[in-house]
């Protein structure tokens, strides 16, 4: 049991709040040099049942708190909070672990995914150090620190304590309830861009953007090739895209995941996402001023707006071919024009005269003898045109 030699009391609340009750030799030591000490803090089996370090009680293959690691894998937590059940459990536990080879997690950790997509983005692969430094001097925040640079704690400003992560639990982050840093890292997870899986089993084209003037298609090719056949590679060098399609869905799905956010190439970093099927970029070539390439296309100055529709027409709405007034009989018009401004108006009997529409035709036009004199018949003949005026007075 992880017990100390300190008073009773002492030992009574340690044994308490301790997570693992089963004996276990307890390891102290210095991590270097201005650090805090570290111990471990559960046994060897109830390390091997979670997979995490016996003393931080992370994970041991992603370096993610208990919590991050479950929701990654979609497994849920099974292991008693009591007492006996709790005791119970990790026998079964330990007989299992004592038949496996030791190289592989036991229990609902071993039939769980062997990896997820998010802790892969999330693993921490290199030395987090500053989990080792020694806690703030509480008494240089009251300002009656007297050990000055002997003081083996640290003398700085602490943290906002309404900050989350200034209320860690260690018990919670073994039982993967309750972590501050867990719920930190499952935030940072969600705004993480992804690239989804189309539905069409047939969309087996990667859109690759970004690619700039020294990216060949061989490059792109010894890329990809590594996830399966590739059926074409077309290179839009007006673009800076390209597009490889793939013999298979499964090759494509592989490329994507593998690809996506972590292609670079000659120092380049590039885009990479599903291509559209040939229906969907049938209906939706250019939508929205957007190409099927998916570039923005800039508006061609010059040309004249999109025509609005045509006014409804109802059955019982008359025609009125001629824009007549809703008062103006429609048998009866006068279709003789005002004289032009500078000549006198005719004389009665001399104008068009009136004609009914709907019983004859319209007269013939009257003899060139019969004519009045200054009358104008053609648009040719009126003085306000240009050159007209020039006409006349050469004649």
């Amino acid at each position: 049991m992880a017990t100390s030699l300190g008073a009773n009391t002492y030992n009574r609340q340690n044994w308490e709040d301790a997570i693992c009750a089963r004996p276990f030799t307890v390891f102290r030591w210095c991590p270097g040099t201005r650090m805090r000490f570290k111990k471990t803090e559960v046994c060897q089996t109830c390390s091997k049942m979670k997979n995490v370090c016996q003393t931080c009680l992370l994970d041991l293959e992603y370096g993610l708190p208990i919590q991050v690691r479950d929701t990654g894998l979609d497994i849920k937590d099974d292991v008693p909070k009591s007492d006996v059940n709790k005791e119970y459990y990790t026998q079964n536990m330990e007989r299992e672990i004592g038949n496996s080879d030791g190289t592989r997690p036991v229990g609902i950790l071993g039939k769980a995914p062997s990896s997820s997509e998010m802790l892969l983005k999330l693993a921490r692969t290199t030395p987090y150090y500053k989990r080792n430094r020694p806690h703030i001097c509480s008494f240089w925040v009251k300002g009656e620190c007297k050990r000055g640079e002997e003081c083996p704690y640290r003398h700085e400003k602490p943290t906002d304590p309404d900050d989350p992560l200034a209320d860690q639990n260690i018990k919670d982050r073994y039982y993967g309830i309750n972590d501050p840093v867990a719920d930190k890292l499952l935030k940072r997870a969600s705004t993480m861009p992804r690239l989804d899986t189309p539905e069409d089993k047939t969309i087996t084209t990667l859109y690759v953007g970004g690619l700039g003037d020294t990216i060949s298609d061989a490059e792109l090719r010894n890329h990809f090739y590594q996830f399966g056949e590739i059926r074409t590679t077309t290179i839009v060098q007006r673009q800076q895209c390209a597009f490889i399609q793939f013999a298979t869905r499964q090759a494509a799905e592989l490329a994507a995941e593998k690809s996506f956010n972590k292609l670079i190439i000659n120092g380049r970093r590039l885009t990479v996402k599903w291509g559209r099927s040939q229906a969907a970029r049938g209906k939706e070539a250019i939508k929205d001023g957007v190409s099927e390439m998916g570039t923005r296309l800039d508006p061609v100055p010059g040309l004249p707006g999109a025509l609005p529709p045509p006014p409804a027409l109802e059955e019982d709405t008359p025609a009125n071919y001629f824009n007549l007034e809703a008062g103006t009989s429609p048998n009866v018009m006068n279709i003789s024009l005002p004289p032009p401004p500078g000549i006198n108006p005719l004389p009665p009997g001399f104008g068009p005269p009136m004609f009914h529409m709907g019983s004859m035709g319209p007269p013939p036009p009257p003899p060139m003898g019969m004519r009045p004199p200054g009358h104008i018949h053609y648009p040719s003949q009126d003085p306000q045109r240009m050159g007209a005026h020039a006409a006349r007075h050469g004649d």
